[in-house]
């Protein structure tokens, strides 16, 4: 199980298929199921778990459960909450110490947030979760978030405007849990290839305004201002609101196939990147629409 977010690299997905890597066999007189695939923590995958019943340990149907280790006990929804509480009360806390001591410091703030960028890459492309990597990225990025929210803030007609957009974040991810919860949405191998393709454009789209806006100057592409701003704006928390469906998903599969417990890290990883990530849209799209 990869991590999840914008980071194009998610664990959870298989590379040569597309879509979720966690999918059952079909069960016996069930219907066929059409996103069943290998089971990533079965034999070759996982040490600790059978490839025909990934809740297995080479028992038999009447066996008692095992007695799991610490080594082999396997991910709840318990561990996903306590650690993904853990890793956002990390970025609220360094967001409250960049709000209040970094806001006239921007030039800092912006190094801790690049800084925290490369610790997500790092984190990304690393087979196991890192603790260490997962609490200083959400530290670092917290201070760079507080940091810049505070600056908002305090900008003519910005007042309240990160409280908004922490609001706005919440309404998504609620939402967004509600929708997939009921099954509204469903996350199948063609909705993961739109949200991939959709995310990496908005990415090359926005690294290009970035370009034109250093070497040319003004506003660029006009990705940050007047009604394009606001289109593009509402597509990148739309965006981040689908993430956050491949998130669930993530967690979901994983809980069912009995994925290791350290995993758990990184479902936390990837769910802090994509509210992360609504944040900065929601927060972009407000300053705009109270900034005309």
């Amino acid at each position: 199980m990869r991590s999840s977010n914008p980071v194009f690299s998610r664990r959870g997905f298989s590379r040569d298929t597309g879509y979720a890597g966690f999918n059952a066999p079909p069960q016996a007189g069930a219907a066929a199921n059409p996103y069943a695939g290998a089971n990533p923590y079965a034999q070759g995958g996982n040490p600790y778990a059978d490839p025909a019943d990934p809740y297995a340990q080479g028992r038999p149907a009447t066996q008692a459960p095992p007695q799991y280790t610490p080594q082999t006990r396997p991910m709840t929804m318990d561990d996903v909450v306590a650690r993904t509480g853990m890793t956002l009360g990390t970025v609220i806390a360094g967001a409250t110490v960049g709000w209040i001591f970094l806001t006239g410091s921007l030039g800092f703030a912006i190094g801790a947030g690049l800084v925290a960028m490369v610790l997500a890459l790092v984190q990304s492309f690393k087979r196991k979760p890192s603790p260490a990597l997962i609490l200083g990225y959400a530290a670092l990025e917290g201070l760079f978030l507080g940091a810049l929210s505070g600056y908002i803030n305090g900008l003519p007609n910005m007042n309240g405007a990160p409280m908004q957009a922490v609001l706005g974040t919440m309404a998504v991810f609620v939402a967004m849990l509600v929708a997939y919860k009921t099954r509204i949405v469903r996350v199948t191998a063609r909705f993961t290839r739109f949200v991939m393709i959709a995310a990496m454009g908005f990415v090359l789209l926005s690294l290009v305004n970035v370009l034109f806006m250093v070497f040319g100057g003004g506003e660029g592409l006009g990705f940050r201002s007047g009604g394009l701003g606001i289109v593009f704006g509402i597509v990148g928390v739309v965006l981040g609101a689908l993430f956050l469906a491949l998130d669930f998903k993530q967690v979901e599969d994983g809980i069912a196939y009995g994925a290791p417990r350290e995993e758990s890290w990184l479902a936390a990883f990837g769910l802090t990147l994509t509210l992360v990530w609504i944040y900065m849209e929601m927060l972009r799209l407000i300053s705009i629409l109270r900034g005309d």
